[in-house]
Order: structure tokens, then C-alpha cells, then sequence
């Protein structure tokens, strides 16, 4: 698992004062995937205000713009199309089997991430 995300580019091996727990948890086709727990970081992490559109008025152009086709799309993984800024990186530490890894690219369970 973390060999398949360090070939990626996904995490890669750091030194680092910071240091989160993992849990690997089986998803529903078997397969593993780690989770790191960001509690701890969540904590001190300062809010982040995201612009949220009105729905009425989002409704209403919608509406107006009378297509005849509209879509939605589920990016897998979509959070890691997303680099992690270089500078950021200590603090998404965790350890793996003995060696500390951190993320290179946004990590899910961190409070921003789905803002971001």
C-alpha cells in the first residue's frame, strides 16, 4: 500500500518533529486504504472561510440558462490530484512500519481538505 502511493508520488520520506496516528481500513472491494488520524492537527489548524454560493440564486441560473444537458463528475482519489504545499508537508508526518512518511499531495481527514 504505501510502496503503491510512494511510486505515485503521493507520499514520500520525511524527518519530522510532527507525527499523526494511521489506521488501515478495508474498503468494500476488499482492497486496504490508510487513513491517517488528523485529529490533533485539526485542532490547532486555523478556520478557513470558503465561499459558499446562495442556492436560490445558483437554482436560478440554472434555470435560466435553459441547457439541455447537465452532468456531474466523482474524481477518484480527487485529493490527491491536488500537490500539498512544500512547506506544509512536516506537518502531515505519520509512520509507517517504522519509517515517517508525509503526504505530497492533499491528504483526506485533514479539516480543509475538502475546502481546498
Amino acid at each position: 500500500m504505501i510502496r503503491e502511493l510512494e511510486s505515485q508520488g503521493v507520499v514520500s520520506k520525511t524527518h519530522s518533529h510532527f507525527n499523526s496516528p494511521i489506521c488501515s481500513v478495508r474498503k468494500s472491494e476488499g482492497e486496504w486504504r490508510l487513513t491517517v488520524d488528523y485529529h490533533g492537527l485539526n485542532e490547532v489548524t486555523p478556520p478557513l472561510s470558503a465561499a459558499v454560493p446562495d442556492m436560490l440564486e445558483l437554482q436560478y441560473e440554472l434555470e435560466s440558462k435553459a441547457a439541455k444537458w447537465y452532468t456531474t463528475t466523482d474524481i477518484a482519489n480527487a485529493f490527491f490530484s491536488i500537490a500539498l504545499a512544500a512547506e506544509c508537508r512536516h506537518q502531515f508526518a505519520f509512520l509507517w512500519k517504522g519509517v515517517q512518511y508525509t503526504w505530497n499531495r492533499l491528504p483526506q481527514r485533514w479539516k480543509h481538505s475538502p475546502t481546498i
